[in-house]
């Protein structure tokens, strides 16, 4: 009886000492269940289980490669239908950029487009030399997964999309030029932010634009209400041409930089202090009023700032339109300056890529880690009716008074 017993044990030793693949099926099986567990406890029930306890359902699995010693396992991870569940003790969120940037810069080595700084990093980075052939099979799965986050299905309908361009240097034709980034983030009807999509042009035109808003427009793209972007060039009349029915926000920051520019020196601290004071109040009709407020304060000292600011009415006004609680969001493209940050600090390390193709493999892996930081953390917005209406402040801001000049 030991003896039998002992068979199978003796088989499974047998087994895992000869082929690897045995044990990296158990490691995978082994991974998978702790996941589906863990997600199942996030939903508050089993799967396929009816309780009333259940406060979430699972929506499918996406893939995501797992390294082990066994080799490259291919994870099957749990979806939620409200929210996301990403297993932060198994995986790395930062693996894929690092390997994209490894990619790149070792690629513009390759090509012969490096400089000193370059060939350091390259060997930084562990590597002393690498064919052709080596780069493409490190780059290959990387284009996938990046080609597989652009071209992925919008299953949820948006309310607020930011659109902003990065310029990045790139080498075409012999030449150094710089072509434009341009990516665009939004929030869920559920209040969860997300990548929307990138894509790299020539420039910010408004062809480029009219192209990447149809792109995202064709793969389910809908119910957007706000557009938070800067004075792109042709960028309005791309949105009014594509997304039909929803309103143009101008970023209240990028608007600030180009009405200081009207204003002498000495003066730009007490203006900006002027026109943030319109932002500082506490519901929209003390928003027009100090709006215009400030409009006839400046007319007679800075005309031209004045004419300037009485235009842009509508277009930095049109926050007002929304919930209150919404409005430190979405009067301005600050809350991707932390998403612009992490690509630059990722973009500088190349300096000059080689081709187009290395910039959307490195932008797109840097952009495919923050969708996945974000789909682990709380909902960035609310959309609770409860909350829609926040009461008054009990007091508006004190309005700042013009000096007259000496």
């Amino acid at each position: 009886m030991v003896g039998q017993k002992m068979e199978p044990l003796a088989w499974l030793r047998k087994q895992l000492d000869n082929d690897s693949d045995v044990m990296r099926s158990m490691v995978q099986e082994f991974a998978e269940r702790l996941m589906s567990a863990e997600a199942d406890a996030l939903c508050g029930a089993g799967y396929g289980e009816r309780s009333p306890e259940r406060v979430n359902v699972r929506n499918g699995y996406r893939t995501r490669e797992w390294d082990t010693r066994t080799g490259t396992v291919d994870l099957a991870i749990p979806k939620l239908r409200h929210g996301s569940y990403f297993p932060g003790w198994l995986l790395e969120p930062r693996r894929r950029a690092e390997r994209a940037l490894a990619a790149v810069v070792v690629e513009s080595y390759v090509q012969g487009v490096s400089t000193r700084r370059v060939e350091e990093l390259v060997q930084s980075l562990g590597i002393d030399r690498m064919s052709k052939s080596q780069v493409s099979a490190l780059a290959k799965d990387l284009d996938e997964t990046v080609r597989s986050f652009r071209e992925r299905k919008l299953e949820v309908a948006f309310r607020y999309v930011w659109l902003d361009a990065l310029s990045i240097k790139c080498r075409e034709a012999g030449r150094i030029v710089n072509v434009a980034a341009l990516v665009a983030v939004g929030v869920s009807e559920d209040g969860q932010r997300e990548v929307l999509g990138l894509e790299v042009n020539t420039g910010e035109d408004g062809a480029g634009w009219l192209a990447f808003l149809r792109s995202l427009k064709a793969r389910g793209l809908r119910g957007v209400e706000l557009v938070i972007s800067d004075a792109h060039s042709g960028l309005k009349d791309a949105i009014g041409s594509v997304l039909v029915g929803a309103t143009w926000q101008r970023c209240r920051t990028h608007f600030m930089r180009n009405l200081l520019v009207q204003v002498p020196k000495p003066a730009q601290t007490l203006v900006a202090t002027l026109v943030r004071s319109i932002f500082a109040q506490h519901d929209a009709e003390a928003v027009n009023a100090q709006y215009k407020h400030v409009v006839e304060q400046l007319r007679d000292r800075f005309p031209r700032a004045a004419v300037m600011l009485r235009e842009a009415r509508d277009e930095l006004l049109a926050f007002t339109h929304f919930p209150k609680v919404h409005w430190r969001q979405i009067w301005s493209n600050n809350p991707q300056e932390r998403l612009n940050k992490e690509i630059r600090r990722r973009t500088d390390v190349v300096g000059i890529f080689p081709n187009r193709e290395a910039i959307i493999r490195l932008v797109g892996a840097v952009l495919c880690e923050m969708n996945d930081d974000w789909a682990t953390v709380r909902r960035y917005m609310t959309f609770d009716p409860i909350l829609k209406e926040v009461p008054k402040a009990l007091a508006a801001p004190a309005r700042p008074k013009l000096r007259k000049a000496s």
